[in-house]
């Protein structure tokens, strides 16, 4: 690996990442055949296949999944070090990696705004996914922290919450559970819902609040997306169970109500989360430092 360069590992991180050279070149600007070029090059150095194709979907090797874990650890190092210096030679800079719950992405980029009015020189990027794919983003150290839920329990993570999540079950305004002043667990059994797909918080979170009430749900749809179900529940399709963030819009334009569902609504915290072992740069201390303090202020004025 001594003749290896770092923008072969750069190029095989993106391209293990997305499990797809044409992604990776697109991401990368560059071509298809530089892309391959470059993986074959590094191939020959490794002594080993790095990617395999079965069918029409492509899969990382054992050697390639050993190099891919060597390679963040790499590339991160050199981030790292870059930010180091960069502090050292007392520069206001850096950059700071988020991955959020794809719910937060009603409040985050707000809150990424307010963060850059005071920090103008500090890059931000921000990734948006399901809880699962945040989880692993963060074990994996693509990402320097993430705005989620409820923290992954595998990881060793240092997690602090700093607001509240309120998670409420909604419907559209024309529906006649909405014009009831109360609305019992049980009237919702044959109801049919619309939810978040399989590791979503969110969903999570729901088929708890059912389990623990003994209710086993219809559930009806399964949607990627927060604004999806938003818009199935608008147009009668059923009801759902979704965090109240998102709703904000919806509410004040009359298009959809909070049904008041016993036990609702349910109550969780939104966390900031960070790999314990990871090295806090000067950037990412102020930034986690923002959150805690200006996050909770933020949601509030939301609500």
């Amino acid at each position: 690996m001594r003749n290896a360069t770092i923008r072969q590992l750069q190029i095989f991180s993106v391209a293990a990442g997305h499990l797809s050279f044409a992604r990776a070149a697109e991401n990368l600007h560059l071509t298809h055949a530089a892309i391959s070029l470059q993986i074959k090059q590094l191939e020959e150095v490794s002594g080993t296949l790095l990617f395999e194709r079965i069918g029409k979907r492509v899969f990382l090797t054992e050697g390639g999944e050993i190099l891919l874990n060597h390679t963040r650890q790499i590339l991160q190092s050199l981030r790292e070090a870059d930010e180091a210096l960069l502090a050292l030679k007392g520069l206001k800079g850096g950059r700071v990696a988020v991955a959020v719950a794809s719910t937060a992405e009603y409040f985050a980029p707000g809150l990424l705004a307010e963060f850059c009015k005071t920090h103008p020189d500090v890059r931000i990027r921000l990734l948006i996914d399901n809880r699962d794919t945040v989880s692993r983003l963060l074990a994996g150290n693509e990402v320097d922290l993430a705005i989620m839920g409820r923290p992954p329990a595998e990881l060793d993570a240092v997690a602090v919450a700093f607001a509240p999540h309120p998670l409420v079950i909604v419907a559209s305004v024309a529906h006649p559970l909405a014009k009831l002043s109360g609305v019992a667990v049980e009237d919702l059994a044959n109801e049919t819902l619309i939810v978040r797909e399989s590791g979503s918080g969110t969903r999570s979170a729901m088929e708890e609040f059912f389990r623990e009430r003994s209710i086993k749900p219809q559930v009806g749809m399964e949607m990627g997306s927060n604004e999806a179900i938003k818009q199935a529940v608008v147009a009668g399709l059923g009801i759902s169970f979704i965090s109240q963030h998102t709703l904000g819009l919806e509410l004040s334009a009359g298009r959809l109500s909070i049904l008041r569902v016993e036990g609702t609504p349910v109550m969780r915290r939104w966390h900031i989360v960070r790999h314990r072992s990871k090295y806090l740069t000067p950037a990412l201390a102020a930034f986690w430092d923002f959150v805690l303090e200006s996050a909770p202020g933020y949601l509030k004025k939301l609500m």
